[in-house]
This record gives structure tokens, sequence and C-alpha cells, in this order.
């Protein structure tokens, strides 16, 4: 028999979901042909979010690659828009002009965002957050530039607001309304969430109108003016102020719109030949623009697509989390009540805590949670189900795991759910699928229950569920994380095969190394390029090209980013040791840049904090010290104590050693921070037993101890060896951190190297063996004595762009120039 020709514009979420619907109900029956308007395949839209801010990458959120296409028969036209439908003819065509007939169509086109009509919109700068695209631009340009402001404090804008400032950016939120997320929250919970995203360094300005956008001589975007003449400096403008519909192509064909593309509850649209999901359609009058609607229109579609003519799309209840990592916050229904409504609400604002659930004639209407989101999924369970919640009043505000004989008791929550209790809300997966797949199917793995059920393959809020499913069904069989983890998403390849690669093919840049190991993304991610860069300077000193923007805004700028989006200066003190003149220094710059505050560290150095970007380089030229690399993935501190020379106690002259070896290291870069301490007696008063290296005087000459960790998790430094001179401690100490430079996984600290290499395998390298020891400490000194004071080349002139602010030209100025 012949097979019906499906044409499908759309190659979104919505789209995809039908597919794959359509192919489990009826696998054979269309001849399949997708139109994309995008480059890249069906994509986890709601996940642009982490991957803008760093936590994933596109190719990581790609639903259904090229070869799932291939694989089902489906012809599939990417970068593709449709541009004619003709309804007569039964016949699409793209902008290229590529036409296809069908028998039955389906349009998920989508929506678009809304622009606001600003003077200024059209300049280079200005974008809006969709798409993969956008998420781009807004990548590259936290690579360049430093301020950016965000138009729209919604869902959409708050995470590319999070996303930009976890890149580095100085980022304002500007909204219209009194409080974020007004569609979402309440002013109670807004008021946490505008707290908690203002200690990560993102600023609000509130009941604010954007009046326009203002550019500079070269056409690009510089700042935006607010109505009450205010005026934000920005190089980067996103506007998410809402979507709307993409109907463009319906209209054009005569299909009946209204606030959508009108479809009724089989997904039909007053063409019987066509239908529409997404956010495109407008159904009883109602635009959905959340991922689970969507998929439940899919269903429906699919089902009729496939004639089997039963399913019903009856509407849905909106719901929302923001996807924005260590902040919990769920909402759904009308939270709001008003009258007739009830509330119950427990709020803590000291914990960050708030719930409230709103309850109308015995039923659970609404709810909004912050700080503890745990048991949203069964509030949303309750609401739609319309259950009547009058026997759980006395429980209902403690969630699902309270509620006595049919609670869970302490019990885990995964092994006491009932197999028809839902998982994953926005796939609509129960744990009974779940489990089910896991047994039949032999599933063992996160990315294998995904792809099998489609459970947390969405927004991801439900992946500690079902990871405790796995674990309860598979058992010893469950595999929580490959053994060999590639360095990031971006490659196949571990850590270990990148750094040998470039020390055998002699790399010398990052985009070389990206290029030679066949990178899956063309700029790499902000996990592999600071890595990458790491990896081809340690290998290849004096040689590799420094790649600055694959440096964290704290590298680039040579000072610690505070959460008001000043700086902290810590200039570098040798064993701790300071001087009358220098402690005048820095009193005189304190008073003349008005820092506001001055902090001794527990490194023995003082820290100034609340410096200003453009401050810097004449900050750091008037105190005219070293830098203490505090920023830096490199040699923090050499803590000391008075050893011999002052204290009763001491063997050895500690603070000397100290000064030494701080003078002999100072320079050096490596995988994390490292930090030393010498003590000038077994006493310890240095705390040597908790660095990185650790050396202790004793009457014979010095213990050195390595791989200790006084972060939050404490580990006691390692006995490595005892030697007699300060020379052997300085090729001793030096030695180990070269192997822990060549050898060391970037952002692995020396606890966790030693931990995976062992403490024989340095000792082997280090200790015992005299001629290896030597070249490493000559491969050190060769490698730091051609690094630079960082500082001091900035006050010189190097890179100073990095610390100028633009200046705002208005049109004025222009004309006159």
């Amino acid at each position: 028999m012949q097979k019906q020709r499906l044409v499908v514009v759309g190659n979104g979420m919505a789209g995809g979901r039908t597919l794959e619907e359509l192919l489990k109900y009826a696998p054979d029956l269309y001849d399949i042909t997708v139109f994309g308007a995008e480059p890249l395949p069906n994509y986890n839209r709601i996940l642009l979010s982490p991957v803008l801010s760093g936590e994933q990458t596109l190719p990581e959120i790609i639903l259904n690659d090229l070869i799932w296409y291939e694989r089902h028969g489906i012809r599939l036209h990417l970068d593709s828009k449709v541009v004619k439908l003709d309804r007569t003819a039964r016949r699409v065509v793209s902008e290229d002009g590529t036409a296809a007939h069908y028998d039955r169509l389906l349009l998920a086109t989508g929506s678009r965002p809304v622009i606001l009509p600003l003077p200024g919109k059209e300049l280079e700068g200005v974008i809006t957050y969709r798409d993969a695209q956008d998420t781009r631009s807004m990548i590259e340009a936290a690579a360049r530039f430093s301020d950016a402001v965000v138009i729209g404090g919604g869902l959409l804008g708050l995470e590319a607001a999070n996303g930009l400032r976890a890149r580095g950016m100085r980022v304002t939120v500007v909204h219209l309304m009194p409080w974020l997320m007004e569609r979402q929250l309440d002013r109670a919970a807004a008021l946490l969430l505008k707290e908690s995203l203002e200690a990560r360094g993102i600023g609000f300005v509130l009941e604010a109108k954007t009046q326009a956008v203002l550019g500079d001589a070269a056409g690009r975007v510089c700042a935006v003016e607010l109505a009450d003449g205010r005026r934000l400096p920005a190089q980067l403008v996103v506007m998410a102020v809402g979507i709307r519909p993409n109907t463009e192509l319906a209209e054009s064909a005569r299909l009946h719109c209204d606030r959508g593309i009108v479809v009724n509850d089989t997904m039909q649209t007053f063409d019987p030949r066509i239908y529409a999901v997404g956010e495109c359609v407008s159904h009883r009058g109602v635009a959905y623009g959340l991922v689970a609607p969507l998929f439940e229109m899919a269903k429906v579609a699919a089902n009729h697509l496939a004639q089997y003519g039963i399913g019903r799309y009856c509407g849905s209840v909106p719901s929302a989390r923001l996807k924005v990592t260590g902040i919990d916050l769920f909402s759904a229904g009308d939270f709001q009540g008003g009258r007739g409504a009830e509330e119950i609400v427990l709020s803590d604002p000291a914990a960050g805590v708030y719930k409230k659930l709103v309850i109308r004639d015995d039923k659970l209407i609404g709810s909004v949670m912050y700080g503890d989101a745990a048991d949203g999924a069964w509030y949303f369970k309750l609401l739609r189900e319309g259950t009547n919640v009058a026997p759980l009043r006395p429980q209902l505000m403690y969630g699902d795991r309270n509620l006595g004989n049919g609670g869970y008791q302490g019990r885990e929550r995964a092994a006491a759910m009932t197999d028809a209790m839902e998982v994953c809300g926005c796939n609509g997966v129960a744990k009974g699928t779940i489990v089910k797949a896991i047994k039949e199917q032999g599933l063992f793995t996160l990315e294998e229950v995904r792809k099998r059920t489609k459970a947390s393959s969405s927004c991801g809020s439900c992946t500690g569920l079902v990871e405790q499913l796995l674990a309860i069904t598979a058992g010893g069989d469950y595999s929580p994380a490959p053994r060999a983890k590639p360095l990031c998403p971006c490659t196949e390849h571990t850590h270990e095969e990148v750094r040998r690669t470039i020390r055998e093919q002699h790399l010398l840049s990052v985009d070389a190394a990206m290029k030679m190991m066949a990178w899956r993304t063309v700029n790499g991610c902000a996990r592999c390029r600071p890595a990458l860069n790491y990896y081809v300077l340690s290998t290849w000193p004096r040689e590799a090209q420094d790649d600055p923007q694959s440096r964290f805004i704290n590298e680039r700028a040579h000072a610690n980013i505070q959460k008001n989006g000043t700086y902290s200066v810590v200039p570098r003190m040798w064993g701790g040791s300071t001087s009358a003149a220098e402690l005048r220094r820095i009193a005189d710059v304190v008073d003349k840049y008005r820092i506001p505050t001055v902090k001794i560290t527990g490194g023995q150095r003082i820290d100034l904090l609340g410096v200003r970007k453009e401050d810097l380089p004449a900050v750091w030229r008037d105190l005219d010290m070293p830098s203490g690399h505090a920023y830096a993935k490199a040699l923090r501190t050499v803590k000391t104590c008075v050893g011999s020379e002052w204290c009763r106690f001491g063997v050895q002259d500690s603070t000397r050693m100290g000064i030494e070896l701080e003078q002999a290291l100072w320079r050096m870069y490596a995988p994390h921070k490292v930090k030393l301490a010498v003590s000038g007696c077994p006493r310890n008063c240095a705390e040597a037993g908790i660095k990185d290296v650790g050396v202790i005087a004793v009457d014979s000459g010095w213990e050195i101890h390595v791989a200790g960790n006084g972060g939050t998790k404490t580990e006691v430094a390692q006995f490595f060896a005892k030697v007699e001179t300060r020379e052997e401690v300085l090729e001793y100490a030096g030695a180990f951190l070269q192997l822990y430079r060549e050898e060391g996984y970037y952002l692995e600290r020396t606890v966790h190297f030693v931990a995976r290499v062992g403490l024989d395998y340095c000792k082997a390298r280090v200790v015992s063996d005299r001629a290896q020891r030597k070249a490493l400490y000559e491969r050190l000194q060769f490698a730091i004595s051609g690094e630079p004071d960082p500082w001091k080349e900035r006050v010189a002139g190097v890179a100073r762009h990095e610390f100028e602010s633009l200046r705002v030209t208005s049109e004025s100025e222009v004309t006159r120039q």
C-alpha cells in the first residue's frame, strides 16, 4: 500500500515530539518530510539556559540527531523556512524553493519573541532570547564585553541574566512590574528570589520603563535609557518581554487564527487536513508557552494522525520552574486565589523557604514554592486531578512524605511511590513506565532511561528521582556515571587524552587543539576552553599562545569580582611579611580610591575590597607591589610562622624559607589554586598539615608534606620526604608541583591528583629518582622565568581596554562629530 505524505513545518520540541509519538502508533503509515527553520536538528529549547551558563553544551541538548531522522526514513530540510502554503494544491514551499506535497500537514511553527518598539532596537548587540543562535550570540558577547542589560524579569529574562552573570558580565535586569515573575510568583516569593539573585551579583531596576536603546559611533549598543532619565551601560541588551504565536504562514494561507492557529480538541485546524501543535496554536482561546502542554498536544495530534481517533486535548494547568542552578522554585495554577479561596502559608525568610497553597471548595487550585520545592510534583498532581484535599488538610503543607500511614515513613521517596504516580511532569511519565523499561530493556544509566522513556529529558528537575528509581530497580548494576569521563560534552576525549595529544602533536593554541581532536562544537564551551588553554600553556611554555578569552573573568581582570560588580585586590606579601612603606602605600591607596573594606586574609595578606574595575590599573600602579594571584589558578600564598628568628620553640628559620619558596614559585600557574605553608617547628603554627605543600621544620632539617586541603572537606597532608637544606626544599617542592602541573587535570586540586595517581607514584618520580626530580624542577624554572607580573603589564598599558568604561555618546555629540 502506498504511504500517505505527511509534511511537518517546524522541527522544534512540539513537532519533534509529535513525530516520536506517531512513529510509536503507526511507524509505516506516512512518508514524512520535515522543514526546520534552524540549522540544528531537534533540540531541547528549555535547556538553553544551562548552555548559556556553561553547565551544558548544545550537543548535549540535542533530542534527535541526524542519524535518528535517517533511521526512520524522514527527509529533513534544515535551515529551510517555509514561506508558502498552498492549501488547494496541498503543497508547501521554503525560502530556498524546496517544495513538498502533503496529504496531511502538521504546523509546529512555534512562537516569536516580542521586540519592544524602542528607538535603537536595530543596533548591534540588541537581541532576543529564544533559540540556539541567540544563545551563541550571548556567549560570544560575554567573551568580549562587560555590561549587559536584560529587559524583562520573567522566566526567560532571569535565566538569561543568570547565564550572562555566570560568564562574568555585569548584569542589570530592568522590569516594568513591582516584582519579578509576577505571572508565576506572589510578592513574598519574588522577594526571596530577588535576594538570591542579587547575592549572585545580578542587579535589578524594578517598576522601570525602558525608553530607548543608545548606540555608539560604530553602531553598537552602549547604554539603555529609562523613562526617568537614568542610563545603564550595556554592550549587550537582551529583550525577554514575552512571546507571540507564529501564525504568519497560517494566516497567509487563510487558516482561521485568533491569538494563534485555532484548533479543536483533536489539534485539527479549520482545514481538516491540517493539524497544529505547540506555541503557535490557540486552543479554547488559550496559547501555551510551556513544555508540558506542548507534549500533551503532541500525543493527541499523533493519535489522530495515526488514525486512532480517540485522543482529546482538554487544556493544561500551567506550571513553572526556574532553570537556575541552586534555586529551587515551583509555581502552578491560580496562586493568587481571590474571592472564596483560602491560603495556607509557610514562611521562613531566614532559611529562604516560602510555601503557599491556595484552596477553594476543598480542592488545591494553586501553589507557590521557593527554597523547598521537592513536593511540587505531588501538589501539581493534586491540582490537576482535582483531588479532595480536606482529609489531607492537617498535613498538606508538609508534603506527601508526611501523611502518616499513607506516607513514606522515612523510606526512600522513589521506593514508596505507586506505579501510577507521575515522576516526570514535562513528559507525563509515571513510575511504572520507568520501572518497566529498566527491567524489560535492561537499562542501567540515566541516559538510557531518558532515551527510552523521555523521563528527565526536558527541564531535568526530576533527574534525582529517576536516578533513585534506577538505583532501586537495577541494584548493583546501576551505573551512575561512565568510568572514563570526557573532558566535557564538546569532545569524546578525556583530560589525559587531551594532554597527551597536545604534547605529542606539539599543539600551541586552543584552536589548534580543537581542530586536531575534531571538537564537536566550533567554539567549545566554558568548561573545555579554559582547560585547553591551561594545557597548551603548561605543556609548551614560552611557545604556546595564551587565549585571554578562554580564561574566566577573574583571570582576565587579574582581580576577584565581587557580588556587587566591584573587585578585590590582594597584593603579594612574601611569606606573610610586610613593611611600614608597603603599609603606608596600602593606606594611601585605600584613601585615594575610596576603597570601602580592608580585610586581613587567612593567608597572611591584606585584601582591598570594593575596587571599581576602571580603577584597577591605577590601584596596582600606586601599590607598586606584585600581584598576589588571589584570582588565579596559581600559587596563592605561602603562610609562615616567625620561626627560629623570634620564637623560642622554633628550630629553623621558617619565615626565610617561606619567603624563598614564594619568590621562587609566585608566577606559577597550575590546574587549580595552590597554597603552601612553612612551620618553624612540629607545633605547626602555620597549618602546614592542610596545605598543597606543607613544610615543617625539625632539628635535622625539614619535613615535606603534600596534598593537604583546608577547604570544604579538610584533608591532612601526607608525608612526602625529609630533607636537610633549604635548597632541597625548593627542589623537592618545585618538582612535585611541576609533576602536578604536567599531569593534573584542570580544576583538580593536589589532594585529588595524588588520590588519582597514588602517593607512591609521586614519590617514585620525585623522591626516588634524582634525575627525574631535577628535570622536573628545571622545567618549572623555565616555565616560571617567562611569566610576567600581570599587574605591571597592565600598568604599562597591555590589554588596558579590559578596564576602560565605554562612554555613552548622545545624539547631539555624534552630530557635532
